[in-house]
């Protein structure tokens, strides 16, 4: 077992920032008389100090990648749990932004207000997703602390009010701590059309073909850390990867597809089956593990049809091309880091998923995610019209639930679900080569993604502040299982961890899980519900790995005491009130969250403008609107964007093509109802006019379009219906181009306008 003394004693100060610099010698009446000058010195590192590379994939399941005995190739993670270790207790919070929050601040996600993501936030202390000054971040320490910061990828903690270029900033990346950022502020992102920042600037998109997120992001991770050695190569890093693989949309390049044909023919219980045994064999679970059952809901793969059984097999080739896609591009960060020359004082932690593996593409898969948030159901007679389209740029596309129940072998459930493993648990490998010794090790500690933070801190010689930036913080409420790098055997020091995600509910308590799941993540219309009324079960994961025994009716009394105390836990960490609203919360002005639009019913808008959140736009769904455009049609080519909002999964878009306006209404990729003028706009200045006069009722409504150029009408539609919560996941508004991806395939991006632009307004009713 590790001593107590196996890493530095803290030293550095528990109140950051330092004190200003205050020059000590005798100032005499000019510098003749005066003690030589001197100046205020960097901060130095603790002596030994190591760098840190912090990756974590998204959406990705306990039972995905074969180095935890999944189907998914993943060599960087086997080379590195060759000279590392890998852990089989580590826990997250079963959704993206409260595992990130907890992740940066070894905070429960209740403290630091992220009991969801952005887009649901309510006005509650553990709800709001606005980050607390007194949950400083591990960055923001670690900077003030002597290390160079950069987060590379995903960024989803930042309130969705204030992702525009108005700001305010301090809670982008760069105001949480981190010297340099690197991509996109959303919960998902196109991999092939993204919508990316580099600190506070606007990224223009990219032209070179084959053009894909993940490898761009691993580029820019390798180019700061060369570069910041050469100029530093004294001052340890942090580097924090976080990818958008593999979360949905499942885009991958069609060559990595074609490797995995005919792969997943099996199906899904097949993949389970064959999944448990490789864990067994690999020695990543206990060999008396036994298989959890399908869980409720979830369709057998025999009883599918020949149809269903090819479009499904090909859904989970794309997304296992996905998985080792983006496990190769994390390769080439870690050949980078390792030919740096300190790299044995490395600490590499891999981690696969921010939670489990995502149910989100429904019982049937999809072709648009959007359609889930906004409580729509697809139909696989539909999606298998684009089977061979799967993974490109035209489908926002996720494979079916009953996979991602198979990604989270050998446990129940998915994404979301927190109440139960496969929610929760996910895979961790650890390299640090200068101090690990036993590689190829496995730990069994029990852990949550909230004992990162005070673990590295212990092994990196930091002083957890208790007050930064002038804010008290509030205590770290991780446990460091540091000891546990040097040792398998080292003591558990987590005891005790509540979970709760979407009333999701569950209690780890010595030994013991009390679990109660509340609603199933593949269906967003979610009825009324009574946690008095809710069933809990009773696990005793010590010897049930899996949780595959519920013995909730042989111990009545030892889960009563675990129930009372997650009310207990609940109370403690601002887990209440219980929210149980599902799609409904997608719906920022139904919610009331803060805006940037505030009241108004006008927005004008110039040239220039682009990549606008959607949370700083008017809101224009279940509601008329109109929209007016002062352009300048110029002679010859008449074409390009005037204004759109949204991208292939949503949205609308009003352009000229051969001097002809168009606008197009694209009702979640399923219908994209356009509207054309007979004939061009004659050359010179024209105001140009689409309103949209709603039909009432409810949401997701018809609606009549009428268009009008100087007065007078030039063409008319109408739309059956319309998109009732939101119009994409991470794309905004444009005005003389469009950035991300299209509003229709009519057009190449970025489709910019041949004329000119004085003005574009929207008014809504």
């Amino acid at each position: 077992m590790a001593d107590d003394a196996a890493f530095p004693a803290a030293t550095t100060p528990g109140i950051l920032p330092r004190p200003d610099f205050r020059f000590a010698g005798e100032v005499g009446r000019t510098f003749q008389d005066s003690d030589a000058p001197t100046f205020p010195q960097p901060v130095q590192p603790p002596a030994g100090a190591p760098n840190i590379v912090l990756i974590l994939l998204d959406d990705a399941g306990f039972g995905q990648f074969e180095t935890f005995g999944g189907g998914v190739p993943s060599p960087t993670m086997d080379r590195l749990e060759r000279e590392g270790i890998r852990f089989n207790r580590f826990h997250t919070t079963a959704l993206c932004s409260p595992t990130r929050a907890a992740l940066i601040t070894g905070r429960n996600h209740h403290s630091t207000s992220f009991a969801g993501i952005t887009e649901i936030a309510t006005g509650y202390d553990g709800y709001a997703c606005i980050l607390p000054k007194s949950c400083g971040t591990i960055g923001e320490v670690l900077r003030q602390n002597g290390y160079m910061t950069a987060w590379i990828g995903k960024n989803h903690n930042t309130p969705t009010w204030e992702t525009s270029v108005a700001g305010p900033y301090d809670r982008w990346v760069n105001g949480m701590g981190f010297d340099y950022f690197y991509g996109f502020n959303a919960g998902d992102m196109n991999h092939w059309n993204p919508i990316l920042f580099e600190n506070h600037d606007y990224v223009p998109m990219a032209n070179e073909p084959g053009y894909h997120l993940t490898e761009d992001l691993a580029d820019h991770a390798i180019d700061w850390v060369r570069k910041v050695k050469s100029i530093a190569p004294d001052k340890p890093y942090f580097l924090y990867v976080a990818t958008g693989a593999t979360h949905a949309p499942h885009h991958v390049p069609e060559e990595w597809i074609e490797r995995f044909r005919g792969r997943f023919d099996e199906g899904w219980d097949a993949y389970r089956a064959q999944t448990i045994e490789r864990q067994k064999a690999r020695g990543v679970i206990p060999t008396d593990t036994d298989l959890t059952e399908r869980s409720h809901g979830l369709p057998a793969w025999d009883e599918l049809n020949d149809d269903q059984k090819r479009l499904y097999a090909r859904m989970m080739e794309v997304f296992a091309a996905y998985g080792a896609h983006v496990d190769h591009h994390m390769g080439r960060v870690i050949d980078a880091v390792k030919a740096l020359p300190d790299a044995d004082n490395t600490i590499i932690i891999y981690i696969a998923g921010d939670n489990g593996s995502s149910a989100e593409g429904g019982l049937e898969g999809s072709l648009c995610e959007n359609l889930f948030f906004n409580g729509i159901s697809e139909h696989w007679e539909d999606n298998i019209l684009a089977i061979d389209e799967l993974g490109g740029p035209k489908h926002f596309n996720h494979f079916p639930s009953a996979w991602a129940h198979a990604m989270n072998t050998p446990f129940q459930w998915t994404k979301q679900v927190a109440s139960h493993f496969g929610g929760t648990r996910n895979p961790m490998i650890i390299s640090w080569p200068e101090r690990i010794t036993d590689g190829g090790g496995l730990r069994e500690q029990f852990l949550h993604v909230i004992d990162i933070v005070p673990t590295l801190y212990e092994v990196c010689g930091v002083t957890p502040p208790t007050e930064l930036n002038g804010v008290v913080q509030k205590p770290i409420e991780g446990r460091s299982f540091a000891a546990a790098l040097l040792a398998s055997d080292a003591p558990e020091t987590r005891t005790t961890q509540y979970f709760e995600l979407a009333c999701n509910r569950g209690l780890y308590h010595d030994g013991w899980m009390a679990s109660a799941p509340s609603f199933v993540p593949w269906d967003p219309n979610r009825q009324e519900w009574d946690p008095d009324k809710a069933v809990w079960e009773l696990y005793n994961v010590d010897e049930d790995f899996s949780q595959a025994h519920d013995l909730a009716a042989e111990h009545p009394e030892l889960l009563r005491q675990l129930q009372d105390l997650w009310w207990v836990e609940a109370a403690k960490y601002s887990v209440l009130p219980l929210d149980w609203r599902a799609s409904q919360r997608m719906n920022a002005e139904a919610m009331g969250r803060p805006s940037l639009v505030g009241h108004r019913t006008s927005a004008t808008y110039y040239p220039g403008m682009i990549a606008l959140p959607d949370a700083a736009c008017l809101p224009m769904l279940n509601k008329s609107w109109s929209i007016t455009a002062d352009i300048v049609v110029p002679d010859g080519d008449a074409s390009g964007m005037i204004i759109t909002h949204g991208g292939l999964e949503g949205g609308y878009g009003l352009y000229l093509r051969d001097g002809r306006p168009t606008f197009v209404y694209n009702f979640l990729a399923l219908d994209r109802p356009t509207i054309t003028a007979d004939a061009p706009l004659a050359p010179g200045r024209t105001r140009l006019e689409v309103r949209l006069d709603y039909d009432g009722g409810g949401i997701g409504k018809g609606a009549n379009v009428t268009m009008r150029a100087n007065g007078t009408e030039v063409a008319a539609g109408r739309l059956e219906r319309t998109v009732p919560v939101q119009f994409s996941l991470g794309e905004g508004l444009d005005i003389g181009m469009d950035t991300g991806s299209p509003i229709d395939f009519t057009y190449e991006l970025p489709f910019a306008y041949t004329g000119s632009i004085e003005q574009v307004t929207v008014d809504i009713s």
